[in-house]
């Protein structure tokens, strides 16, 4: 088993890998894990972890821009992508305000010319919070 930590670590910033060489090869479905994301600060951590792997020859994507934050990605353990991603800059844009941040379709600057086509592909969500009054239960 290893432990993986980031930060601190405890509770929401550490993970335990176990490698079983006798169990059968994962597939991804119902109960599988695709990638786990670790938070870091900025892109200089970022850059820091790169060289990380870079001497260490493991297999990665490079920097990757999000847009609404910067990450690297790895398979240390097949099949689980590992993805490093920084805090910043963050969800609240141009597009969305904290006070309605999450109640409408926010993209990136590179899709938001097909916003049209990309909403008509998307299941609907009610998300809509702001102008609801929520009544505290004691």
């Amino acid at each position: 088993m290893t432990l993986y930590e980031m930060g601190v670590g405890g509770n929401g910033a550490s993970i335990i890998v176990e490698e079983d060489a006798d169990a059968p090869t994962a597939i991804q479905g119902y109960g599988g894990v695709h990638h786990i994301a670790f938070r870091i600060e900025d892109k200089a951590e970022l850059d820091e972890w790169l060289e990380h792997y870079r001497r260490r020859r493991i297999p990665n994507s490079g920097y990757v821009d999000r847009f609404y934050f910067k990450s690297l990605y790895a398979r240390i353990y097949r099949p689980i992508l590992f993805e490093l991603a920084t805090d910043g800059p963050g969800f609240i844009d141009d597009e969305e305000s904290y006070v309605i941040l999450g109640e409408t379709l926010a993209l990136p600057p590179r899709f938001r010319a097909m916003r049209d086509k990309i909403t008509k592909m998307v299941r609907h969500i009610d998300t809509v919070r702001s102008d609801l009054d929520f009544k505290k239960e004691y």
